[in-house]
């Protein structure tokens, strides 16, 4: 096999699954991982793939920008585009992921479009204690009755129209909740969740006040690995999905002691 034709199988590789591992390459060309590496490079210099460390990630897995040039580039998608993606699923994912919360349940809600998805479905019945960063679904429920409803102050971030940064995480000391409800960029069973923003610490914290963590995450997310870790994949209590995610990606997660919905 010439080098053109192992390109054409890479790229053939990454269409069918998404992402791929150098290490999982070099056995399959029977090549060294030298050559892989510099395989990837050319790939990515050319605008047919998106390395990281350890592989490579198909593009249509990574929210993609087109400016003027009609040259596509990497970047964090804003909240109002992520309302366009999968809205079907983040909406079935939304009223399932709600009915995990009890009345009396003090419950913690991440950034993100599903997350504010799952505070709309909560705001109908309320009861509960919401303690969250993510303007949008402190909107949604400013007036859910008998609800509770604490806003993590800190540094805005318009994208996400969410607050972030240290002042954020100290409004959450000494905070022990019932339920965590977290969104992701990108999760996968070996990277965990990930995303592409800057402003993701806070989840961690979140997640280490929260007695169960509820992943709200849509199909389109799986397999995507962002460039910076919110969370080791084995913290996650339940995903909740669409179901259009592989069976392939059901079993690696209850392999890691995940409780698997699908809507």
């Amino acid at each position: 096999m010439n080098v053109l034709e192992r390109h054409e199988s890479i790229l053939e590789l990454l269409e069918e699954r998404g992402r791929i591992e150098v290490k999982d390459l070099v056995e399959i060309f029977d090549t060294s991982e030298v050559t892989i590496r510099g395989d990837l490079r050319k790939l990515e210099q050319t605008n047919k793939l998106r390395r990281y460390h350890g592989g490579a990630q198909a593009l249509q897995t990574l929210p993609l920008v087109t400016n003027s040039n009609n040259y596509i580039s990497l970047n964090e998608v804003t909240l109002e585009s992520r309302y366009e993606i999968n809205t079907s699923a983040k909406e079935r994912i939304a009223k399932k992921a709600a009915e995990f919360a009890r009345t009396g349940d003090s419950i913690i809600i991440d950034s993100g479009s599903t997350t504010h998805l799952v505070a709309e479905e909560l705001a109908q019945n309320g009861g509960i204690i919401a303690i969250t960063n993510n303007l949008a679904a402190a909107d949604a429920l400013k007036e859910a009755p008998d609800t509770t409803l604490v806003i993590c102050g800190g540094t805005y971030r318009s994208k996400t129209k969410s607050l972030h940064g240290s002042k954020t995480e100290q409004c959450l000391d000494g905070v022990s909740a019932d339920m965590l409800f977290l969104g992701a960029d990108g999760i996968d069973p070996d990277k965990g969740i990930t995303t592409f923003n800057e402003g993701y610490t806070i989840s961690a914290v979140m997640a280490a006040c929260a007695n169960k963590i509820v992943a709200v995450v849509d199909s389109s997310k799986m397999g995507r690995v962002g460039f910076n870790r919110v969370l080791d994949i084995e913290l996650i209590d339940v995903l909740v999905t669409d179901t259009n995610i592989s069976k392939e990606y059901i079993k690696k997660f209850q392999a890691k002691g995940i409780e698997v919905v699908l809507v």
